[in-house]
């Protein structure tokens, strides 16, 4: 980590901080952001500004390098002080972890066609790799895959059904994960496409995807042996080059959300008065709200460490599930306490308070439960403990 690095993601943070409090935080109340997300329309509107402004993909510096995960967690933490900022200057999920899987794993004509309009906030992307549970496939067990992939000839068939599919609907670019002979696969695929069938988006605890959770049918669909991404086989590995950093950029942003509800409830509790006091001043009050300080506080330095952990090349696997656990049910506590302070008025959506703790209960589910998690630490330490007394 270089000063020279720090200081230039600093003062990209900076402008998207002040893009976001300035051009974004107003959008909040436009009735084009409706259940299942912000219309199209809305998405486009606020990236012309984002590009305007020069902080659209600030990620991505312009000739194509990535800012460290250090220096990205500067960035996305701005972006997140609204649920729309990161849709606005193009860091959001999935195109933000789908555009790192491409830029890592993707072949020169694959990121021209595919990674280039992500970048450049012309497209939205969609990752389809959970199955519905029902048909026993894949949701946070991978290995349970049921999406088939055959060669014939110089393309791929594939056919299953996905579920909580985040932006199907009105993405242009697709990642589907599926099983080939030689294991798990990646294929990029262009949307929308008549062989891709969206059956149904649900009603979901939270609202800030476009497009919100498809569930989808795959019915033959041809993709050329080309738009592959990577080998055949190699599906699982390249998943965990998105993962970790994917799990991350999570934590980043939520920070951003939650400090957001933070600074909304002090606002609130610094001016609403009652039994002859501003409720600070009451210390069941001000006890929550210093809770929330010291809970944004060390997130924040967990997030900081994973990111020093992937920086120094290392997968994070452990670290980065660490980090999610802990990220994510903190902030879920923090945005409680900011709806709790705020009474009546935290539950209704004359804030964005209400909305940032759906968002935030949403996020202990996103990119594996808590549960999960905690059970594949477990492994670990079960497994570092039989080998430590094995010898």
């Amino acid at each position: 980590m270089s000063g020279a690095g720090i200081a230039r993601a600093t003062e990209i943070a900076n402008a998207v901080e002040t893009f976001v409090r300035k051009v974004i935080i107003p959008y909040e109340v436009d009735p084009r952001w409706g259940s299942h997300g912000p219309t199209e329309d809305l998405v486009t509107e606020m990236r012309a500004k984002a590009r305007a402004a020069g902080v659209l993909t600030p990620h991505i510096l312009p000739g194509g390098s990535h800012l460290s995960q250090r220096e990205t967690a500067l960035v996305l933490k701005k972006s997140g002080l609204s649920p729309l900022g990161p849709l606005a200057v193009n860091t959001s999920a999935p195109d933000e972890g789908n555009m790192y899987l491409l830029g890592k794993i993707g072949s020169p004509e694959q990121k021209e066609r595919f990674l280039k309009p992500l970048v450049e906030g012309r497209a939205r992307s969609a990752f389809f790799m959970t199955e519905p549970w029902n048909e026993g496939g894949a949701g946070s067990d991978p290995s349970m895959l049921k999406t088939t992939a055959r060669l014939d000839g110089n393309h791929w068939v594939i056919n299953g059904r996905k579920r909580f599919i985040t932006g199907a609907v009105g993405a242009k670019v697709g990642i589907i994960m599926a099983k080939s002979d030689d294991g798990a696969c990646m294929f990029l695929v262009d949307l929308p496409d008549p062989a891709i069938i969206v059956e149904h988006v649900p009603h979901t605890i939270d609202g800030t995807m476009p497009g919100g959770h498809a569930t989808v049918r795959i019915e033959e669909l041809r993709v050329p042996a080309e738009q592959m991404l990577g080998k055949s086989g190699e599906g699982f590995a390249y998943a965990q080059v998105r993962l970790s950093p994917a799990r991350l950029s999570h934590c980043m942003r939520w920070h951003g959300c939650a400090t957001r509800a933070n600074e909304i409830a002090i606002n609130y509790t610094c001016r609403r008065e009652a039994f002859g006091k501003i409720l600070i001043d009451h210390e069941g009050v001000g006890f929550k709200l210093a809770d929330n300080m010291i809970d944004l506080q060390q997130t924040e330095l967990m997030i900081d460490w994973c990111a020093d952990v992937l920086d120094s090349g290392s997968l994070g696997t452990v670290e980065s599930s660490m980090t999610k656990v802990t990220v994510s049910e903190t902030l879920f506590q923090v945005a409680d306490r900011c709806v709790q302070v705020m009474g009546g008025t935290g539950v209704t959506g004359d804030t964005v308070v209400e909305l940032i703790f759906r968002e935030l209960r949403a996020f202990r589910i996103y990119d594996g439960p808590t549960e999960v998690h905690k059970w594949s630490l477990a492994k670990k330490i079960k497994r570092d403990f039989m080998q430590a007394h094995s010898r």
